[in-house]
């Protein structure tokens, strides 16, 4: 039965998989590798319009990336979000010393590599015989087995189960291309998956997995307070782990005093909760700790987060320019 799993998942992946992706045509690993960090969290499109070639063409081999210094690698990364992946990757770059392990197992020591990521990258470029467990392919095991519970050890046993040893590229990459276009999470097309015939979960695949419990991201009040000095405003490389290596505006719990001039809110949406900020602008304070000045062309050369791209935005008051 599984064989014939597999003839129809080659057959289907034959005409409809993504086989032009730049990261699927090239055998360069490091490519490969970049490809699937910024994969991690963010959708193809995204990646393929705006990151992927560009930070290539800066960084085009992994030594490159590790002689680079980490606040470029940020500005590269620029708007991915999730930052904590081009930090992991830099890291990763400068542990291996600019050459990549062959197999999942070395790759895993890497940071920012968890088994899923070591074993994507050694099967596509290595072809270690190994399957893998991005979101996509969960869903499909889910399904496929009948499985509701969100179990990442059981998940490992089905991916083995289900699992082509012999062809761990085509099989890897096609099991990918089916969650994504047609083993959806909301609107999933069993009749046109070459799994139909054999899928436990066809006649309600929305049971599989089963619901995540919904919690209400919470919002964080903040103010943020622009320090002016002339045609320069005040800015500090954030230590903590969130954000960390970015550079940013003063940022506060406290409210702001009502003399200093209101430049509007800030609303920005993270994975965990939701920023909400009122900007204000300082000419007269001393400056806190730890801040350094910048004029408008230095602070484009930064890397800043979303939120502190809006503020530049009320600061010069022309959004397409510097929101992006």
């Amino acid at each position: 039965m599984i064989s014939l799993a597999h003839n129809a998942l080659y057959h289907w992946y034959a005409q409809n998989g993504r086989h032009t992706l730049p990261w699927r045509i090239t055998t360069d690993p490091y490519s490969i590798y970049v490809s699937e960090i910024m994969l991690q969290q963010t959708q193809v499109k995204t990646v393929l319009e705006k990151f992927y070639f560009p930070f290539l063409e800066r960084f085009p081999t992994l030594n490159d990336l590790a002689h680079a210094d980490v606040d470029d690698v940020l500005k590269m990364w620029e708007g991915l979000g999730y930052y904590t992946r081009a930090r992991n990757l830099h890291a990763a770059a400068r542990q291996c010393n600019g050459i990549l392990p062959t197999n999942a197992n070395d790759l895993i020591k890497l940071p920012g590599i968890g088994q899923s990521t070591a074993h994507a990258i050694s099967a596509f470029a290595y072809r270690e015989s190994l399957p893998i467990l991005d979101a996509n392919v969960k869903r499909i095991l889910h399904r496929y087995f009948a499985v509701k519970e969100r179990n990442e050890n059981k998940l490992w046993e089905y991916a083995y189960k289900l699992f082509d040893p012999s062809t761990p590229f085509d099989y890897n990459q096609a099991m990918m291309d089916v969650g994504a276009t047609i083993c959806t999470p909301k609107k999933p097309l069993c009749a046109c998956c070459p799994f139909e015939r054999w899928c436990q979960g066809k006649s309600s695949p929305l049971e599989y997995p089963m619901a995540k419990t919904k919690t209400q991201k919470p919002i964080r009040l903040r103010t943020i307070i622009v320090y002016q000095r002339e045609n320069s405003y005040a800015l500090t490389q954030r230590r903590t782990r969130f954000l960390s290596g970015l550079w940013g505006f003063y940022e506060s719990e406290e409210l702001a005093d009502e003399s200093l001039k209101y430049l509007g809110e800030v609303t920005q949406h993270y994975s965990h909760f939701t920023l909400q900020a009122n900007v204000y602008l300082n000419k007269e304070s001393i400056l806190p700790e730890g801040f350094e000045w910048f004029d408008l062309d230095e602070i484009k050369k930064l890397s800043l987060s979303r939120a502190d791209h809006k503020v530049i935005a009320q600061i010069v008051g022309d959004q397409k320019t510097y929101h992006h």
